[in-house]
């Protein structure tokens, strides 16, 4: 039986079933607890090829288990399904401060990865609020953007090099420790981003940055969209590429986070249309932070941006980056339908007010909350449905925020959220939706065609962050 075969190459206490796995919620957000068949959760690349080879031989269904922060139920296994954890594959193998990387295996949180750097100097720059629970493997497999993108980019450009094991077991060893490697095919872009279909990260090489001697943030208000990518334009130029977070609030997100029960507490009045958190990252901090102000002051006079707070001390930019971090304010309210969509800047603003008309045509007890990643063209849209919680309701309205995102520029998209997955067949993958730049909130729920890829897992699902 494959259970006992399992058993045999993790050991009994590391393959959870019954109350075991019941007791343990879908994730951080879904507290309804998990039905998969069982959780095996091996200590090592070796068990994890030989966990996946048995399943592989037996066709048995798996779904990748990363640190469960993820809000689009790529981890939500059915009770046929046996769930891969890599909890216990949370060793930082070795860091190496003159050529500035780090070794880890896949089950690292963030903010581990993060504090290991700090004591040799250096900067892990990939950050988001899940950072405490999320794990690098899945921040690898769904390529994870975060606060930094703008500045460092996604986490597929602070990995070097990485191990990953294929549905059959295979072990696919590209652990690069350098910088510039023209050598061939750099085997390790076919794991990151592809949420797992190919194969489970095991083992990263991380790049590491040097530690900025000097942060200035802020929090202003802007009166229009239009000032909000103004104040963007100018605050980048001027700054002279120190700029490394400009985060947007829209007025519903800002009053959320600011009114209690929430912890925080407004910084600047609650009447503004749009918040934007700024930060800029140097190597001066008398002249940076003066540099700083002055284009604060500058945008001010220009009257893209009509009020401000200037961070003068680690506390305030603390308070500050809670209050963009407090997503569970919205989980307050009741179960969310979430959206993570990227599209071009010209096209946001748009996009959400379409999006809010059509569901306030239809939903009006609907209340919405909007926030993102503006510098690297990223909005999150969260939703509560005030009376309607069914899940053909929920359904329609995936749909509905999917095909106004495909329609704005960004070509057919591949990605489609599980309820879409399940409404209708998805397309074949064509040039266009390979080169289309987005997220609609879920995670796709496919096989690849046979002999289509190095490697397919049972199951189409993300080892989510």
């Amino acid at each position: 039986m494959l259970i006992e075969k399992l058993i045999a190459i993790v050991g009994d206490a590391n393959v959870l079933t019954g109350e075991q796995v019941r007791s343990r919620a879908v994730g951080w957000a879904d507290r309804r607890p998990c039905q998969a068949n069982a959780i095996v959760r091996p200590g090592s690349t070796d068990e994890v090829s030989r966990v996946l080879s048995e399943c592989h031989a037996t066709g048995q269904p798996v779904v990748l288990f990363g640190g469960l922060t993820g809000l689009v139920q790529g981890s939500v296994a059915s009770a046929h399904e046996i769930a891969l954890s890599l909890e216990r594959m949370h060793r930082i193998e070795s860091v190496d401060p003159i050529g500035r990387t780090m070794t880890v295996q896949a089950g690292v949180a963030i903010q581990r990865i993060q504090e290991e750097a700090e004591k040799h100097g250096l900067l892990y720059p990939v950050d988001f609020g899940a950072r405490g629970s999320a794990h690098i493997g899945g921040s690898a497999a769904t390529n994870a953007g975060g606060n930094g993108v703008i500045r460092y980019g996604m986490t597929r450009e602070s990995v070097l090099g990485l191990e990953a094991v294929l549905a059959d077991g295979t072990v696919i060893p590209a652990m690069n420790r350098m910088l510039k490697n023209n050598a061939a095919y750099d085997v390790k872009q076919l794991f990151i981003g592809t949420e797992g279909t190919l194969g489970v990260i095991t083992r990263l090489v991380l790049r590491l940055r040097e530690s900025p001697r000097s942060t200035q943030s802020a929090l202003v208000a802007c009166p229009t969209f239009t000032d909000v990518t103004r104040f963007l334009k100018h605050i980048d130029g001027a700054l002279g590429g120190s700029l490394s977070a400009f985060e947007l609030m829209w007025n519903e997100f800002y009053r959320l986070v600011t009114t209690p029960p929430a912890k925080g507490t407004p910084p600047l009045p609650q009447t503004y249309d749009y918040y934007v958190l700024v930060e800029s990252a140097g190597g001066d901090p008398t002249r940076d932070q003066a540099q700083f102000e002055e284009a604060i002051a500058a945008a001010i006079e220009a009257g893209f941006v009509v009020d401000a707070v200037v961070c003068s001390s680690e506390a305030q930019r603390d308070a500050l980056w809670a209050l963009r971090d407090d997503v569970e304010g919205i989980f307050r309210l009741g179960m969310p339908v979430a959206f993570d969509v990227s599209l071009p800047l010209a096209e946001m603003e748009g996009y959400v007010t379409e999006v809010v008309e059509r569901l306030e045509r239809e939903w009006p007890a609907y209340r919405r909350f909007v926030f993102g990643h503006l510098g690297d063209d990223a909005a999150t849209s969260s939703r509560r449905d005030a009376q309607h919680r069914g899940a053909p309701r929920h359904r329609t309205l995936r749909l509905r925020a999917a095909g106004l995102a495909e329609r704005v520029g960004l070509g057919r998209t591949w990605h489609r959220s599980r309820e879409a997955a399940l409404a209708q067949p998805l397309p074949q993958p064509s040039r266009d939706c390979i080169d289309a730049e987005a997220e609609t909130g879920a995670r796709p729920e496919r096989h690849p065609e046979p002999g289509a890829c190095v490697a397919q897992l049972s199951r189409s699902r993300s080892p989510i962050h």
